[in-house]
């Protein structure tokens, strides 16, 4: 007997059905983790089996005969993505950046479901139950994943900069600049279109070893520098103490700089006085990770550290060189 045609109309209902229940259930197990374990976010199961599963159950739903093509289950990932960054941003508050970093895991996670799912459709007896047992897998996932060790690591994001001006000129700017005004800096993807914050000034409190440098940055974000190493016109160097969290909450509670995950531990600069009486400066800010996707999660450590260092960079060098 020859199978169904299919109409726009009940085609895009059923795809709609699909998809209001993929996302239903993903709330389900979004909340689940957000209950049961306080990483559970961060987790092998949420972030790339979840999204598989879910396209997959999805592309099951919306071709009962199996007749539609590799196409029309490659775009069902691109349906799910746009209405999880609609939920995550409206309905669940989560901000910019997590939904940055979320985006392309489960793009990609999404993809290889919908098309192993048009690989192993099948159009007999048994689909409704694959799609089912395909829901479930997800919930299966974070038991297992409970059980096992979260791997961790610590990675240091550099970035330097060459300044038309001596050490000496240098050296008060990093001490602390108190007054940053706006336009100041460079323009950079991390800050002026995610919206990660700038800074508004810093300045030192005592001197040497043992002395603290206040930061301000945009949207009341606060916290200290605890400084660890003095050398006058060559190094200066800290660790990050965040006592006012609360603040962190304006963009991603699940990216506070000390949480279970994830710290900001220490930082500092660096100038080395260059042949031709110019100084290249040097800014570092070490991390420590624990997560299953700790490779990924350096490259999005690489963007927006990088980012926020190459702003404070060249804000240095701008002022450094009027002065000089």
């Amino acid at each position: 007997m020859a199978a169904p045609t299919y109409s726009r109309r009940a085609t895009a209902l059923r795809v709609g059905l699909a998809l209001t229940a993929g996302l239903a259930f993903s709330l389900g197990v979004y909340l689940l983790a957000q209950a049961t374990q306080p990483s559970g976010l961060v987790s092998f199961a949420f972030l790339l089996v979840l999204p598989a599963a879910v396209c997959a159950f999805i592309a099951y739903v919306a071709d009962p005969w199996g007749r539609r093509s590799l196409g029309f289950y490659l775009m069902i990932p691109v349906w799910v993505l746009g209405a999880v960054i609609v939920l995550s941003i409206i309905v669940l508050r989560e901000g910019t950046v997590c939904v940055v970093m979320l985006s392309p895991l489960w793009l990609g996670s999404g993809l290889i479901g919908a098309a192993l799912a048009h690989k192993l459709r099948n159009r007999g007896k048994g689909a409704t139950s694959r799609a089912v047992a395909l829901a479930v897998l997800p919930l299966l996932a974070m038991q297992v994943e409970a059980r096992l060790p979260v791997p961790e690591a610590s990675t240091v994001v550099t970035r330097r900069i060459v300044v038309d001006a001596p050490p000496e000129v240098i050296w008060p700017l990093l001490e602390g600049v108190p007054d940053v005004r706006k336009g100041e800096g460079r323009w950079n993807l991390s800050q002026d279109v995610v919206g990660v914050p700038r800074p508004q000034g810093a300045r030192l409190v005592g001197e040497g070893v043992g002395a603290r440098r206040l930061a301000r940055w945009e949207h009341g974000v606060a916290f200290d520098e605890v400084i660890t190493e003095w050398e006058p016109g060559r190094r200066i160097a800290w660790r990050f103490v965040f006592d006012d969290l609360d603040a962190w909450d304006f963009t991603d509670r699940h990216l506070r700089p000390d949480s279970a995950y994830f710290k900001v531990t220490t930082g500092g600069y660096r100038l080395t006085p260059l042949a031709d009486g110019r100084t290249e400066v040097a800014l570092h800010t070490a991390y420590w990770m624990k997560t299953p996707v700790n490779g990924y999660s350096r490259l999005w450590g690489e963007v927006f550290l990088g980012d926020l260092e190459n702003n404070l960079l060249a804000l240095i060098k701008a002022r450094a060189e009027r002065a000089a």
